[in-house]
């Protein structure tokens, strides 16, 4: 099987009706970013931070995937599919989706708040949608806080991510600006070899090498196409 890689954005999972992580004036849901997704923000006011991704979670619970998630997840039956998400839902996961790697973490699972977390591999699922900071802690006794990647942090796994892209057969970028670094600097990893694609409303040549084909529309409607021309040239 040819090895088809998706690295998706936000725009993916706004069809399900989940916030863009932030508007054109910085904000997310009318916060600051600032205030709610910066290690500086945890220290300073961390019951903020924990209150502000406990509705970002029941809001993820209460979504569901999209037809583009659903449509991703069937591509499995005809090509190795590799998932790199930007996103921190699980929509890919529960559209079927067997491997996905996110880069800037998984909202549904918890770390230590402790020194030295930052590149910890021990997570903890969470039950519902809330994390107490009193009442939840991990071993060392230092208070859960969300499995995110913040500004100023580190992004573990874009690594393992580069080795992915580099191995690819195909290539679809869809639902990300393309603005935000390091993980943007993936569209320039793929091979000679590879056939790539960018699917968003605002996807343009600037954005990508010349090896990609643009397609401006969304997450669904470009999916929609794409997936049966891919499955058409396989015969």
């Amino acid at each position: 099987m040819k090895k088809l890689v998706v690295f998706s954005g936000a725009g993916m999972s706004a069809e399900s009706g989940i916030s863009t992580f932030r508007d054109h004036q910085g904000l997310w849901e009318n916060h600051d970013i600032q205030q709610v997704a910066t290690p500086q923000a945890w220290a300073s006011d961390p019951a903020l931070v924990q209150r502000f991704y406990n509705e970002r979670r029941k809001n993820i619970l209460e979504a569901q995937p999209n037809q583009a998630h659903q449509i991703i997840a069937a591509l499995e039956s005809h090509f190795h599919v590799q998932v790199i998400t930007q996103n921190i839902d699980d929509l890919h996961e529960r559209a079927g989706s067997q491997q996905v790697l996110h880069l800037h973490g998984n909202i549904r699972l918890a770390r230590s708040s402790g020194p030295g977390s930052e590149y910890t591999t021990d997570f903890y699922p969470i039950d519902g949608w809330r994390l107490d900071l009193q009442r939840d802690k991990c071993p060392a006794g230092y208070p859960l806080r969300p499995h995110v990647v913040w500004f100023g942090e580190a992004v573990p796994a874009y690594d393992q991510a580069v080795a992915l892209v580099q191995d690819a057969d195909l290539f679809i970028v869809i639902g990300s600006t393309l603005t935000v670094y390091p993980v943007a600097g993936l569209v320039h990893e793929i091979p000679a070899s590879c056939t790539a694609y960018y699917i968003d409303p605002r996807a343009n040549d600037a954005r990508v090498p010349s090896q990609y084909q643009c397609i401006q529309t969304t997450a669904t409607a470009g999916m929609q196409s794409l997936s049966d021309q891919l499955i058409r040239d396989l015969t």
